[in-house]
């Protein structure tokens, strides 16, 4: 330190006259910092903010001593105890604050320890789960400086930091200041994404050595001063007489102010003046007047002195006031003199015309109105205009533009530019023209206000609590909001993609969210469901200056049927949580339930399902939107439920598939959408009820649990993100291989989009890692490594397949089930030579080198263990490109063929195992060369001609129309039924029955009453009543081809039969009809209460003494003889069919019941006299009196099944008179009802 500066220093001590050493150091180092940070800004040729009083013509080391002691004394005045230092205080520069200051903090001289602690309590009781900024003792001086795009920065000799002010005064620019109360946000802290971060200064800035008031100084020349102001109205009338070199001040009350818009490379932005109903825009694009945006507040009066009249192209050529060079803005202005109007003319400089205004560098052409479309079921409602005050409590999203005002009110910022200063929680907003919308999409608030580029939002008070930042969910942060810029979408479809963007980030799977933008998923799947791309491009002027007002968010659309995204594992949980709660048990049994025995209710529990569909509209589900279902749809992995069947895979769990419909594509590895599903619970019982009345105890059930799966349609599927095979496949199409949003796709999109006048900001150029905006991740069934691999293939042609079973396959294998493994093989057809690549084919094109062979070789592809994963995309008559990766041996996919003796010819098929590691690609017919034949597909019958064939092993087709689950109690309880019986049936009416041993065979989903069928392999069996059935083998295997409303399978309508013509049929065993007679008499009528264990007479108790059962139920028969006209059939009828046929009304039911109680049984044969009736009673006459009632021979139509044990004919002898007579006699057509169908004829 030279002898100058030390005396210098003396002499700033002696006027402050410290009263320690701790004060002497402190001062000492404020001088320091006066001198280094402060006193530099001083020099120069007589800048602004340089007081005379501090100059004096040229700055010296007085001037310092004077700065000096003007800031201790500031310092001390703003202090509570101002006879004292603040010691504890260190002024720090603009550059050592951004260096060293990565917390967020909050400073403030005045504070006491109690206020600050009390000012933190404040925080975390109106935030809670937030802490508040700490303190920091530090003081920050400099001078307020406009930067670019509007922004003021806070400056000294070391550097500059963005300045955030609540309520600016243009005095304030170009002075030096000191900060008494500020919050620094530093770059990494939530809301502030710059580097260097932000100063809030919180109240007014105190000005230093400040001379007179100067407000803004004048540039050289002189101007229109705010004494020659006139009114809006005034001024309104000069924007249609435009006069060369004109210059008019301008004072009115500030209506409103738009947003700061970025246009071609021009920055400006507009406010409108407001007098009694008289409106006038100013427009402001220097440069050097962008800062006024952060002066000019709505409901301030404030004069704008020297504007012109100029033409904005861009408004349909309407005149507007702008800025000049020489403008100068006065706030809180109060007009004292009389409007005049400067009329002079200028100089040359002055009076050229705005050849390089503003109306030319955002020039374009004027938007078309777009037409709204209402359509089915989507109501169109109006928005409405307010103002609004509050405070943000929640950043929904940063990048979205999304935040939660006072917990209750939805705030979207999307439609205007980006905030410079981001939005925290704790901010205080006003918000000014604002459109208030009600419910624009469900997964918000109801209540959503939503700026426009006419709104205005400043923020009155800084958050005071600090926090982490909040985490990007998109790797490209704000991609939603400029894919908004571009396509113009409304407000209900931006807000349902936001919500389905933060879904989807926290629920894919880790890979495809760190390969693909969710953003851009979610923004391609609204397009998908919402079925609309956008609404043209907007008209910035017009939305901004047009009267009456209108923008993308005056209309919007309620959709209460907008699909709803839920995640695998909610899905999953939703439905194994109400599997039991949803349902009774006694809904589980059929009509007439009451009357059934102890084995037939616990078989009847045993299994049943619950179908529920994704869309409320189509049937039941637990939702009251229709559901959307994203995941990767892959193979099953070794530890699924469901061993043969796809799953569709999220970042939270996995469910298994029944897809019909599979089609060439390879689907698996894909990223898709499910739109359409149904959703299944199979639900198992292992119950030991004794009768319907103990349904309501638990304590019967030994043993439930459930199977969750969806089926759906590939018609129901849209790809988000194709596997690489698939992405080969659509290129060899000629398709767009990445779906809506591509690379391609996005460019165009990006030139069309320039020179767009949209609002916000200039396109920003693609950078080169943004790729991922649009690119296709490479997910396949397998890892697909993007290096070069060498790998032999060979072509097949899948002829026949068989079904999945376990299978020994010896020891030492880590299987669970001691050995057994599962094992599957299929019967192929090699259609050439095995090839050798440098790398994966996939599923290209063919080649010539593929098909070279002479003759097509027989092979048989046997796959164990995690091989069999492929089963379900393996389909007969397709072919497929066997793949054997990291080897160029040909030998390991040629099959090994079955040693002989020499002269011995051998008809067997070679093998091959399929090791796990192999990859199997579809080949569909674009790729297929024109030698490759398709294979002839197996014969697939129906249900009637098995019914009439003589084959054993059958391949045959139909519909579910029931199920019953055989489970032998003998055995281990086990998960699932051993054995199923499903009945089989076709459009013809006629059914077959089919029994399923799936003891050593996984557990096969999707066979479900309605669901289409095909049975390939299964045995055809007689029974010994002569009745047609189908049993499975372990060869047999089962494919849903195609699903039903399972939730009300219905046989399909039985055909119409004369009871002539079918007893003359005699093939036609066990067939359904519809039958149509009048009753003729009855033939037999029991009623009876059972014992509900061993079916004996049950009285008080059972009948059998070694039963000891307490539980009965009331069972009921009868027989009766129906003639249509061309015969007579017996039909029988039981259960609940009875009392509809006696025609006797519940009330007379449950009578009768009661009446039977103490006897236990009847047996009443009408017009059997040679028959015994049990004893004559009053119940016997009523019964009697009944069956011979016209109420009850009346015509009816019955839905009957023909008895399949048909007794042949037989001679019967008859006698007359003296004679007798030998004749052969047709025995009657034996029937049993199904059901009584309402409709009969007279």
């Amino acid at each position: 330190m030279d002898s100058v500066e030390m005396d210098s220093v003396q002499l700033f001590l002696d006027q402050i006259r410290p009263r320690s050493d701790a004060e002497v150091s402190w001062l000492k180092d404020v001088f320091s910092y006066v001198t280094k940070q402060l006193c530099p800004l001083l020099t120069g040729p007589a800048p602004r903010f340089a007081d005379e009083t501090l100059t004096g013509g040229g700055v010296c080391s007085d001037v310092c001593v004077s700065l000096s002691v003007c800031v201790v004394k500031t310092l001390q005045q703003n202090m509570t105890v101002t006879h004292t230092l603040p010691v504890s205080y260190r002024l720090v520069s603009v550059s050592e604050l951004v260096s060293w200051q990565h917390l967020a903090c909050v400073s403030h001289l005045s504070w006491s320890t109690n206020q600050h602690q009390a000012w933190a309590r404040e925080v975390e009781v109106s935030l809670p789960g937030s802490k508040a900024l700490p303190r920091v003792n530090l003081l920050l001086i400099g001078c307020l400086r406009e930067g670019q795009g509007g922004e003021w920065r806070l400056m000294d000799s070391s550097g500059s930091v963005r300045c955030e002010v609540l309520a600016p005064s243009p005095q304030w620019i170009d002075h030096l200041i000191f900060l008494p109360h500020w919050n620094y946000i530093p770059h990494n802290a939530s809301g502030q994404d710059e580097a260097g971060g932000s100063v809030e200064l919180i109240g007014s800035p105190v000005l230093l050595c400040s001379g007179p008031d100067q407000g803004l100084a004048v540039g050289a020349g002189a101007g229109v001063g705010p004494c020659r102001a006139v009114g809006v109205r005034e001024a309104a009338g000069l924007l249609n007489d435009r006069v060369r070199g004109q210059r008019v001040s301008v004072c009115g009350q500030v209506g409103s102010v738009f947003p700061l818009l970025v246009v071609s490379g021009t920055t400006f932005f507009c406010f409108m003046l407001t007098e009694d109903k008289h409106t006038l825009p100013v427009l402001v694009k220097d440069s050097s007047r962008l800062w006024w945006s952060q002066c000019v507040c709505v409901g301030q009066s404030v004069c704008v002195t020297a504007l012109r009249v100029c033409v904005l192209r861009g408004w349909r050529g309407n005149n507007i006031l702008c800025v000049t060079d020489y403008s100068e803005i006065h706030t809180n202005y109060t007009p004292t003199h009389t409007p005049v109007v400067d009329t002079h003319a200028e100089s040359q400089s002055d009076t050229t015309p705005m050849t390089t205004s503003h109306a030319d560098d955002v020039d374009c052409e004027e938007a078309e109105p777009e037409r709204e479309v209402v359509q089915s079921g989507v109501r169109m409602k109006e928005s409405r205009v307010i103002s609004y005050q509050g405070t943000v409590t929640e950043v929904v999203s940063e990048g979205a533009g999304l935040y939660m005002i006072d917990r209750k009110v939805g705030l979207c910022l999307a439609y205007q530019p980006s905030l410079r200063r981001r939005l925290r929680a704790g901010d205080c907003v006003q918000l000014h023209h604002v459109h208030f919308l009600y419910r624009p999409c469900l997964d918000f608030p109801p209540s959503m206000l939503c700026t426009c580029l006419r709104s205005s939002l400043r923020v009155t008070s800084f958050s005071r609590a600090g926090g982490a930042p909040t985490g990007s969910t998109c790797p490209s942060d704000g991609a939603l909001t400029r894919l908004l810029l571009e396509k113009n979408t409304g407000v209900s479809e931006y807000l349902w993609t936001c919500h389905l963007s933060s879904q989807l980030s926290h629920s894919l799977v880790s890979s495809v969210v760190e390969q693909q933008c969710v953003c851009v998923l979610s923004w391609k799947l609204m397009e998908f469901v919402w079925r609309r791309r956008g609404r043209g491009r907007r008209d910035i002027y017009s939305e901004m200056l047009d009267e009456p007002h209108t923008c993308p968010l005056t209309q919007y659309r309620v959709e209460p049927a907008v699909p709803q995204y839920i995640s695998v594992s909610e899905l999953r949980w939703s439905l194994q949580s109400s599997c039991w709660s949803s349902v009774s048990l006694r809904s589980l049994l059929p009509p007439g339930g009451s009357g059934l025995t102890r084995s037939d209710i616990n078989t009847a529990l045993a299994w049943s399902c619950r179908t529920l569909t994704s869309d409320p509209q189509t049937g039941e589900s637990f939702s009251r939107r229709p559901l959307l279902l994203v995941g990767v749809l892959e193979l099953p992995s070794p530890t699924s439920e469901h061993k043969h069947a796809l799953q569709l895979r999220d970042g939270t769990a996995a469910v298994a598939c029944v897809v019909t419909e599979t089609s060439e594509e390879e689907e698996g590895g894909c990223l898709v959408c499910v739109h359409q599903f149904t959703m299944v619970t199979e639900r198992f019982l292992q119950s030991d009820f004794p009768s319907y009345t103990h349904l309501d105890q638990d304590q019967f059930i030994t043993h439930k649990h459930c199977r969750v799966y969806l089926q759906f349609s590939l018609d129901h599927l849209y790809i988000l993100s194709p596997s690489v095979a698939m992405v080969t496949h659509l290129r060899q199409r000629g398709e767009e291989s990445g779906g809506d949003v591509t690379d391609r796709k996005q460019t165009a999109e990006e030139e069309e989009m320039e020179g767009s006048q949209t609002a916000g900001r200039k396109r920003r150029r693609k950078q080169p890692g943004s790729s991922h905006f649009a690119s296709s991740v490479a997910m396949t069934m397998c890892s697909m490594g993007g290096a070069s691999r060498p790998c032999v293939s060979v072509v097949l042609r899948v002829e026949q397949k068989e079904g999945v079973a376990w299978r020994n396959a010896g020891e030492g294998l880590e299987e669970d089930g001691a050995g057994l493994v599962l094992h599957f093989s299929v019967r192929a057809a090699v259609i050439g030579p095995v090839v050798s690549w440098g790398r994966d084919p996939k599923n290209g094109p063919m080649i010539d080198k593929e098909t070279e062979g002479e003759k097509e070789e027989k092979v048989v592809l046997v796959f164990s263990g995690v091989s069999t994963r492929w089963f379900p995309l393996l389909q007969s008559g397709c072919f497929y490109r066997l793949v054997a990766a990291d080897t160029q041996d040909p030998s390991v996919l040629i099959g090994c063929g079955v040693s002989g003796r020499s002269g011995v010819e051998l008809y067997t098929d070679s093998t091959l195992q399929v090791r796990s590691d192999w990859r199997f690609h579809s080949l569909t017919h674009p790729l297929l060369l024109h030698t490759c034949r398709q294979a002839l597909s197996p014969t697939v019958l129906s249900v009637s001609e098995v019914l009439d064939s003589s084959s054993e092993l059958v391949c045959f087709q139909g519909v579910v129309s029931d199920r019953i689950s055989l489970n032998d109690r003998t055995t281990d309880s086990g998960h699932a039924p051993k054995g199923v019986r499903l009945t089989i049936s076709d459009q013809s009416g006629r059914s077959l029955q089919v029994y399923l041993d799936l003891s050593h065979t996984p557990y096969p989903p999707g066979l479900l009453p309605g669901n289409t069928l095909l049975l390939s392999a299964f045995y055809r069996k007689l029974s010994r009543s002569g009745g047609v059935y189908c049993s499975h083998l372990p060869v047999s295997s089962v494919t849903v081809m195609s699903l039903g409303d399972t939730s009300s399978a219905r046989l399909p309508p039985a055909p119409m039969m004369h009871l002539g013509l079918w007893a003359l049929n005699r093939k036609q065993r066990g067939t359904v009809a519809e039958v149509r007679g009048h009753v003729v008499c009855f033939l037999f009528v029991q009623l009876q209460w059972s014992c509900s264990l061993c079916g004996r007479v049950y009285t008080q108790s059972c009948s059998s003494s070694q039963c000891r059962s307490t539980s009965s139920v009331f069972q009921s028969k009868a027989k009766l003889v129906i003639d249509d006209g061309t015969g007579e059939a017996h039909v029988w009828f039981s259960g609940a069919l009875v009392r509809p046929l006696l025609g006797l009304a519940d009330s007379q039911w449950e009578g009768l019941q009661r009446a039977l109680r103490v006897k236990g049984h009847i047996r009443v044969y009408p017009r059997g006299q040679s028959l015994v009736c049990d004893a004559d009673n009053a119940l016997l006459h009523f019964l009697l009196c009944v069956c011979s009632s016209d109420v009850v021979c009346h015509p009816l139509s019955l839905t009957c099944r023909k008895h399949n044990n048909q007794r042949p004919e037989e001679m019967r002898r008859f006698s007359r008179g003296d004679r007798d007579f030998m004749t052969r006699t047709t025995p009657p057509l034996q029937l049993t009802c199904l059901h009584i169908n309402p409709d009969c004829y007279t």
